[in-house]
């Protein structure tokens, strides 16, 4: 019974198959293909997707922003969001893999800080970017 339904399935999708092959040729040739450019030398988009990666997050935009403001514990960020202390925890070391976010011991404290104050930059820039499209749209 498998195998009638594998035949009658094939049989159906080739005889579909001419229609769409003469729509791929008309789209061809109204759309001829772009050459494909090479990538930009000296630019590591695959660093920088990693990095954009780890801020594609509300919750870890949210603790830049604070962290773009002044140094935080976990325990600080988790009342600022009204978050678990594991899920800040999870998003803390998302943002330290990257490379977004720091810590420093204090006794038995840790204190988390953006590593880089352009980290603060990139978010703003993404805001302003956001608040111009709204208009455009």
């Amino acid at each position: 019974m498998t195998m009638k339904r594998e035949t009658s399935t094939r049989t159906h999708l080739r005889a579909r198959r001419p229609a769409a092959d003469g729509l791929a040729d008309q789209v061809a040739s109204e759309h001829p293909q772009q050459p494909c450019t090479p990538p930009v030398v000296g630019h590591d988009h695959t660093a920088v997707a990693r990095l954009l990666h780890a801020l594609a997050e509300p919750h870890r935009l949210s603790v830049v922003h604070l962290l773009a403001v002044a140094e935080h514990r976990v325990v600080d960020l988790t009342r600022e969001l009204g978050l678990a202390q594991s899920t800040v925890s999870v998003h803390l070391a998302t943002l330290r893999e990257a490379g977004l976010v720091e810590t420093r011991r204090e006794g038995r404290s840790s204190w988390y800080r953006l590593a880089r104050p352009e980290v603060a930059h990139i978010l703003a820039d993404a805001e302003r970017v956001v608040e111009a499209t709204r208009g455009a749209r």
